[in-house]
């Protein structure tokens, strides 16, 4: 006789019935305990119901239903009862029940036509100052971008424009024309989005530099001229070479700023989130760090930089952490001086072009600061320079740039461009107090700002040295245009092309050339000539 083996079961089959009784086993545990918390109820007994003999005149004698056309929608005589007599349990008659809905289709449509606020308040105590709450809101602007939507018209703006040279710079801003030799989707400086750009202060051609925000930094000749690759007559069916441009990766996070040497053509300074600042040698092709925490581990994201005009050996930059630093390159970065001057991230910075001993900040605090570098007062953390004067905006003040003839340019996120102005900066006193009405706006531009989380925050740059001496900035506008501003706020240009299909959120004006540059969250360049 064959004996029948029992099947081997496969490890997962011995798993999953150990699981099986370990849930049972569980199970069985939570039912003893609930019956041990709540002992189960005695079952009730059963007990013959009463029979009601009272007589059949009690009962409701139903109505016969009219036959009707009109479709009839059911409710509950509990529903549409009143009081609860029997009256009102009765159903409704056909017309009231047609008047019913016909009442309640007309709630349900739509009003073509113009409807007054004030014939159509919500109902309740809440919304009892609807109409009046909107007095709150009147001279609000669109938040959001309209790309390709105009904010400006130039034609009329210049017709309108009775002074002449004003006019004139009107002309010759609205006549710049974008970049021809490749499109805008060919000149890809950077992998990432760009977050910080400068021109090369030569005025032998456009040199354009971008950095990312991933430490990338792009380098764009515009001289450069497209080559043909293929030898054919018909222009259409001939194709030309990409543009030549130079990237490499010199800081491990976003570059936030580029510094052109005063004295050294060849060399350009950057600052990065990654709390260092390099020198690159154009000449040697080598990028050296001047400055980063002596620490390693120690963080000290650098948000802007800047340098004196009077001195190519120091270097300013601002942090993350709301403080400001002045430091010798010729010297190691532990004699650097730093001092703590806004209690949140100093978004932007600037010295003035002249008088470099002031400095212009910019905060999340919502502050706009003027500082004096000859007067360093106080011990310890509390050392710092001399504080001249304040602006304080409903939000945070993204950046301030200082022109060379005396004015501040800031952009906040309350849709603001403010413009300040001190013709006579350079003959304040070392730390001397600047009143409120010093410190009060001249001019006050209503601008988009709401960059969001993918375009590069909006910040105002003037033209450093501009030849023909009427001062102006570039801004970019999340309609994807640049603008261009005058001192006096009068909006000069609105610089736009083909093939822009992003915002050039990072607007640069070269120092004393009409050449305008914008970039993109792609990395892509818009230049204007």
């Amino acid at each position: 006789m064959v004996v029948k083996e029992e099947p081997t079961l496969s490890a997962f089959e011995r798993k999953r019935q150990e699981n099986i009784k370990q849930n049972n086993a569980i199970l069985k545990g939570i039912e003893s305990t609930a019956d041990k918390i709540i002992p189960a109820k005695p079952s009730p007994k059963r007990t013959p119901a009463k029979r009601n003999r009272t007589a059949p005149s009690s009962r409701v004698k139903r109505e016969v239903a009219v036959p009707n056309t009109t479709r009839v929608t059911r409710s509950s005589q509990r529903g549409t009862a009143i009081n609860g007599s029997d009256d009102n349990l009765k159903r409704k008659s056909p017309a009231d029940l047609q008047a019913q809905n016909e009442q309640a289709r007309a709630k349900r449509s739509r009003i073509s036509g113009d409807l007054k606020l004030d014939d159509i308040p919500v109902e309740g105590r809440k919304w009892e100052s609807s109409v009046e709450g909107l007095s709150l809101l009147k001279g609000l602007s669109v938040r959001g971008a309209q790309p390709g939507v105009r904010t400006f018209d130039e034609e009329d703006e210049i017709k309108a424009t009775t002074d002449k040279t004003l006019k004139d710079l009107k002309l010759r801003m609205s006549g710049l024309k974008l970049y021809e030799k490749w499109p805008v989707a060919d000149i890809k400086l950077v992998p990432q989005r760009i977050y910080a750009m400068g021109f090369h202060p030569t005025e032998d051609k456009p040199i354009i530099f971008a950095g990312d925000k991933e430490g990338a930094m792009g380098v764009f000749d515009a001289s450069q001229e497209p080559i043909k690759t293929e030898d054919d007559d018909d222009e259409e069916e001939a194709t030309y070479s990409d543009p030549v441009i130079s990237a490499f990766k010199t800081h491990s996070r976003t570059i936030t700023g580029f510094l052109f040497s005063p004295a050294d053509a060849n060399a350009v300074y950057t600052s990065s989130y990654d709390s260092s600042i390099r020198k690159l040698d154009l000449e040697k092709s080598v990028s050296t760090q001047v400055f980063a925490p002596e620490d390693a581990n120690e963080e000290l994201g650098i948000s802007a930089l800047d340098m004196p005009s009077s001195d190519p050996n120091i270097v300013i930059f601002s942090t993350l952490q709301g403080l400001l630093g002045r430091h010798d390159i010729r010297t190691k970065a532990g004699d650097a001086e730093i001092w703590g001057l806004h209690d949140n991230k100093i978004g932007g910075f600037s010295l003035h072009p002249v008088h470099s001993h002031l400095v212009a900040t910019a905060s999340l605090d919502r502050t706009m600061k003027i500082w004096d570098l000859r007067k360093i007062q106080g011990k310890g953390d509390m050392r710092k320079p001399a504080l001249l004067g304040e602006h304080d905006s409903r939000l945070s003040v993204s950046h301030a740039s200082w022109s060379s003839a005396g004015h501040i340019a800031t952009s906040s996120y309350d849709d603001t461009i403010k413009i300040y102005s001190f013709p006579d900066a350079g003959q304040w006193k070392a730390g001397v107090d600047l009143t409120e009405q010093q410190m009060t706006p001249v001019h006050q531009v209503r601008h988009n700002n709401q960059t969001g989380r993918w375009v590069t925050i909006l910040k105002p740059q003037w033209q450093r040295r501009p030849k023909d001496g009427l001062h102006k900035f570039a801004i970019g506008n999340m309609n994807r245009f640049v603008d261009i501003f005058a001192a006096n706020g009068d909006q000069l240009a609105q610089l736009e092309g083909e093939g822009i299909t992003a915002v050039p959120a990072v607007a640069h004006f070269h120092p004393t050339m009409d050449w305008v540059a914008g970039g993109n969250a792609s990395g892509k360049l818009s230049l204007w000539m």
